[in-house]
């Protein structure tokens, strides 16, 4: 991996967009020759919740992926609905916890809300099985 890598893309607030959101991280992902299962999870999991609970009809989500070398993932989705905490019902965050070495959510610019989770070096070294 050489320096920052970075990835963003914007896409609608549907169930659609969240699958895209997966899809296209898997790709990048592969690409960069990272580990693709916890990631592309915690991925389906912030973009799922994106569409389902901070959904505002006519505004998109954001995912952003950056990786540094010797440094973390970080995965972040930002959607227009910062009135609202993530939902803590299910199982969503609790995968994302267990996924993630560290997550939390960074408010603003108003009106969004960034959902974000940073996986260690540690766990990037593994192998993933896939790929």
């Amino acid at each position: 991996m050489n320096d920052e890598l970075l990835f963003c893309v914007q896409l609608s607030s549907t169930p659609r967009g969240a699958r895209l959101a997966r899809l296209l991280a898997v790709e990048q992902l592969r690409s960069w020759g990272l580990p693709l299962e916890g990631p592309a999870q915690i991925v389906a999991e912030l973009a799922a919740n994106a569409v389902t609970h901070g959904r505002v009809p006519g505004r998109d989500f954001r995912l952003l992926l950056t990786a540094v070398e010797a440094g973390p993932l970080r995965i972040e989705v930002t959607d227009t609905r910062g009135d609202r905490e993530p939902e803590g019902t299910g199982h969503g965050l609790a995968i994302v916890g267990a996924l993630a070495d560290r997550w939390g959510v960074d408010r603003g610019p108003v009106p969004r809300k960034t959902v974000w989770a940073e996986i260690g070096p540690a766990r990037l070294s593994r192998p993933s099985g896939h790929g």
